[in-house]
């Protein structure tokens, strides 16, 4: 782990060009803290299943009691038959499509976990020091638990990201690309069907092969989304005053996303491999975004934290 100093720092952003739930910029102040230089690895997580025995929410059979709680009031009950263990796997439109429907790039592939990230014909064979994916906020908690550690609050992740660097668009400073250079695994190309791979991945790339930020983080940016502790309500940052400090927050104490009302989602941070110029720029530090708790997919992950001493 690298220890992070506390400190005042602006989060969120009042770029125009960011997305509405980023905004206002506020002032915030963070303890130290210690936090993994990267994300999980699948090496670290299989360390953590074999001690443990533990079955991530993808290898569990789901159960319509679990499920309707995330659905509007009166959902008919599926047939049995198509509740089964599973992943929401990307997959690439043999054609381009309209950006509005995420559908047309995910799909939920039964068999598919963090062993077998695309389904039950693959596996982890090259991948050990990538990050590990298909992680759901209770997986994610499970491993916690057992290492002693707890995932970090939004704000602290956000602070470890921006590295000391005040304002800056980047963990690395304004330029996407300085000097020509590709800090981050994130998409090139015309999303989601062609990737051109000009930072050398078309998935998860493994962990510090982009430079670290100025506290020796890698991976803050790209590669997967990460968890933290927070609940996501898309109006949380209105409700704070821009010019007062808030004292290491916790976040909102709901869970409100207009566009899935029912779903109670935590906040993921930091973008990743599928972010790309022409859907969505979430490879920055104030980027935020709402992930169900009860589901993970190719592109979430997570890192861990523990309080400074």
């Amino acid at each position: 782990m690298v220890w992070v100093p506390g400190g005042d720092f602006t989060m969120g952003t009042d770029e125009d060009n960011a997305y509405d739930h980023e905004r206002p910029a506020h002032q915030v102040h963070v303890d130290g803290f210690w936090i993994q230089a990267t994300e999980v690895t699948n090496t670290q997580f299989k360390k953590f299943v074999d001690a443990t025995g533990y079955k991530t929410i993808a290898e569990r059979k789901p159960t319509w009691e679990e499920l309707k709680v995330g659905l509007p009031p009166g959902t008919p009950e599926p047939p049995d038959s198509i509740l089964v263990p599973g992943s929401l796997v990307f997959y690439r439109p043999p054609a381009p499509v309209i950006l509005d429907d995420y559908s047309q790039w995910w799909m939920f592939v039964n068999g598919a976990d963090w062993q077998h990230p695309e389904g039950p014909s693959s596996d982890l064979e090259g991948r050990w020091d990538h990050p590990v994916t298909h992680i759901a906020y209770e997986d994610a908690l499970a491993y916690c638990k057992w290492e002693g550690t707890r995932l970090p609050t939004e704000a602290e992740w956000e602070f470890a990201s921006r590295g000391g660097k005040e304002r800056e668009r980047y963990s690395w400073g304004n330029d996407m690309n300085p000097q020509g250079k590709r800090m981050a695994n994130t998409f090139q190309g015309s999303f989601p069907v062609v990737d051109v791979k000009e930072d050398g991945f078309d998935a998860t790339a493994p962990v510090k092969s982009f430079p670290p930020n100025p506290y020796g983080l890698y991976d803050m940016i790209g590669n997967v989304w990460e968890w933290t502790s927070d609940l996501y309500d898309v109006n949380y940052f209105k409700t704070l005053n821009a010019k007062d400090i808030t004292d290491n927050p916790r976040g909102s104490a709901t869970s409100f996303d207009p566009n899935e009302p029912y779903a109670v989602k935590r906040i993921t941070k930091g973008g990743s491999f599928l972010c790309a110029s022409d859907y969505c720029s979430n490879y920055r530090p104030s980027a935020r975004q709402g992930s169900s708790m009860d589901s993970g997919s190719s592109n979430i992950g997570f890192r861990t934290v523990k309080a400074g001493s």
